[in-house]
């Protein structure tokens, strides 16, 4: 018997979500002592940063197309 797939659609958008994840870790490594752990936390925030203006640029209507 094969599985059905979960086709709901996420509440918040992409950029959304990614606006919060990146609020959140920056939040979490504010209260860390600098180290290893908090070097993670706000590379990954660059990270969902980075991932924000490559998903805004991507969506944007103004987008050309390859020639």
């Amino acid at each position: 018997m094969t599985k059905k797939r979960n086709r709901t659609r996420p509440a918040l958008s992409l950029q959304e979500r990614l606006n919060k994840f990146t609020e959140d870790a920056r939040a979490a490594a504010k209260n860390l002592p600098p180290g290893a752990e908090r070097h993670a936390l706000l590379q990954k925030v660059r990270d969902g940063e980075a991932a924000v203006d490559i998903e805004r640029l991507l969506s944007s209507p103004d987008q050309q197309t390859p020639k």
